[in-house]
């Protein structure tokens, strides 16, 4: 059976924007599909996010799939970097391993020093390309993610790139309750 998880990102929830639809419309196709409420979610840590996703996850084959969202996404390939399984691949809207550092400093000290970690701890992109297939989900007016992620993503992870217009960060603030192109790459 497939599996999919749907990782939220920074400050989300499972009930938040598109993931309800999404678990909705990927079950009514037979798919077994797992929203865990990250733990911490104001106040995200690498280690403690990537160990519960493992927990979550336990085993996995070319029958799983990831769908992350923003931080979710880095932890999805944090948590794929530590080990060598194969998966089905991986959905990533609005990925980053850069972000507009001037939006985040007008967020606070706090975030600024919450994002530090992730933004500065690199990610083995080369253990984590040659598990599965990936792709890589931008808006044209993300707030948060630059599109210098888009190259990132392309080359180092060697991700189909997409990019979409006018869906902000894709967050359920940005009014987004659909995500069709999710539903159809998985």
């Amino acid at each position: 059976m497939k599996r999919v998880f749907i990782v939220h990102g920074w400050g989300g929830c499972p009930k938040e924007g598109w993931f309800p639809w999404l678990k909705k419309e990927l079950e009514k196709k037979g798919y077994k599909v797992y929203v865990p409420k990250m733990p911490n979610t104001e106040h995200p840590k690498i280690n403690v996010w990537v160990n519960y996703l493992s927990k979550q996850v336990g085993e996995c084959d070319k029958n799983t799939f990831f769908v992350g969202h923003s931080i979710g996404c880095q932890t999805v390939l944090r948590y794929l970097e530590k080990g060598n399984k194969k998966i089905g691949g991986a959905i990533f809207v609005a990925p980053w391993v850069k972000l507009n550092m001037k939006a985040i400093a007008e967020e606070g000290k706090e975030s600024l020093k919450i994002v530090k970690p992730w933004i500065t701890k690199p990610i083995n992109f080369h253990k984590v390309k040659i598990l599965g297939q990936f792709v890589s989900l931008f808006s044209d007016n993300d707030d948060w993610v630059t599109f210098d992620n888009i190259k990132i993503f392309e080359k180092q992870l060697h991700s189909d790139i997409v990019i979409l217009h006018k869906k902000g960060h894709f967050s359920g603030k940005d009014k987004i309750k659909k995500l069709p192109f999710v539903l159809k790459e998985l």
